[in-house]
């Protein structure tokens, strides 16, 4: 899925947009006991507690694609009778009115879910009619020819408040609060199936994580068995080892200065565009050779290259290797800071016999927030 794909779904958990048919929830504790569970249509919730789902639903549908967003896909096996996206699709099916699918849901997610505290997992169910696009992009609502049947599943901590006073209205004075047990916005949560080139791709999911790099992989193998791609730090540091290797002694500062300068770009150049840059090994291939990488060491990154269990080469998304907010340079004792379209105020030179990172001051400096005067040269002293 894209970012207009997403969003498109995101609109259905809207008052005005609402697909929803159903809802169903467990929640469960920390000894993974199910304490209360919830079984009905939606739309018969009050107002007041369907909008704070629907914050919910658009919670786990949010994040930057390729991090916090990854689209997962079912190896074929998963597919044949007792497999779990077959299983998903009878739950999918199901419309979740199957009570003992759900309960062979709930079991599942509570035996592969490492969570040590509270919990709640909110399943829905939704239909949404597809509204036809016009050649220029406009949707016909009347128009619509396929239904996209799908299934969200959030799981969201739950939480005591904080201790604290409150003013209570009913005797007008400043009392000890009530702590309750709240429902946080979810950690987790995937969509099924996915909501490829605006219809249902039965072979593939998104998931959905809060933090990218705590990605559940034993909840993913054993309740999804989706292939789990490279996180977003493993995807990073792995780029890095092989810019690092290839490179040899090229990997100077130039050449990485350049490298980030030309992610950059192509960033720049694609930011419009719905569909996450990602680098495949052509081209991270083709970045380091325009870097200065020799002919030996290009020809030895085949046998580095990083792939899956099928033997599928690895892409990198390119804002998961390359930050887009700043460049930063570190040694030991200094760490710098430089706005990603400054990196041509910094360089190295070699001063007094010694490699040094020289950095280009314009009138206003401030050290601690205090402004200080530039160096001047004993010529501009003159």
């Amino acid at each position: 899925m894209n970012k207009k794909e997403v969003s498109e779904i995101k609109k259905l958990f809207t008052p005005a947009g609402c697909a929803i048919t159903r809802i169903c929830g467990c929640y469960v504790d920390a000894e993974k006991e199910k304490r209360t569970e919830l079984k009905e249509a939606f739309l018969s919730l009050p107002e007041e507690e369907a909008f704070k789902y629907f914050t919910i639903f658009r919670g786990a549908m949010s994040g930057t694609l390729g991090k916090n967003l990854i689209n997962m896909e079912f190896p074929l096996h998963t597919e044949s009778e007792g497999g779990t996206q077959e299983f998903l699709l009878r739950l999918r099916d199901s419309e979740l009115k199957d009570d003992a699918l759900l309960e062979e849901f709930y079991d599942k997610v509570i035996a592969n879910y490492d969570y040590g505290e509270n919990y709640y997992i909110i399943l829905i169910h939704c239909a949404y009619d597809i509204p036809a696009k016009s050649t220029d992009g406009i949707e016909m609502f009347d128009a619509s020819d396929y239904v996209y049947s799908f299934i969200q599943c959030s799981i969201c901590p739950v939480k005591l408040s904080k201790a604290g006073l409150s003013y209570n209205p009913m005797t007008n004075a400043i009392e000890n609060r009530n702590r309750d047990w709240l429902v946080e916005a979810p950690d987790l949560g995937f969509l099924f199936p996915a909501f490829n080139d605006r219809n249902t791709d039965l072979h593939s999911l998104l998931y959905y994580s809060k933090n990218p790099e705590e990605l559940s992989t034993q909840l993913i193998d054993e309740v999804l068995g989706c292939t789990i791609p490279l996180s977003a730090k493993s995807q990073k540091e792995t780029f890095q080892a092989i810019v690092e290797e290839t490179l040899g002694e090229n990997c100077d500062f130039e050449t990485v200065k350049n490298i980030h300068e030309s992610l950059s770009e192509m960033l720049e150049e694609r930011k419009e565009d719905p569909e996450p840059l990602t680098l495949d090994k052509y081209q991270v291939k083709r970045l380091l050779e325009n870097n200065g990488a020799d002919p030996e060491k290009l020809q030895e990154l085949d046998t580095i290259y990083p792939t899956d269990e099928k033997s599928r080469e690895a892409s990198f998304v390119a804002t998961n290797v390359v930050s887009t907010r700043g460049f930063e340079i570190k040694t030991p004792d200094v760490s710098i800071k430089v706005a990603p379209d400054k990196t041509y105020l910094v360089q190295t030179k070699m001063v007094e016999g010694r490699s040094c990172i020289v950095i280009e001051v314009n009138e206003h400096v401030e050290i601690n927030g205090i402004s200080v005067k530039p160096i001047r040269s004993k010529q501009d002293e003159e």
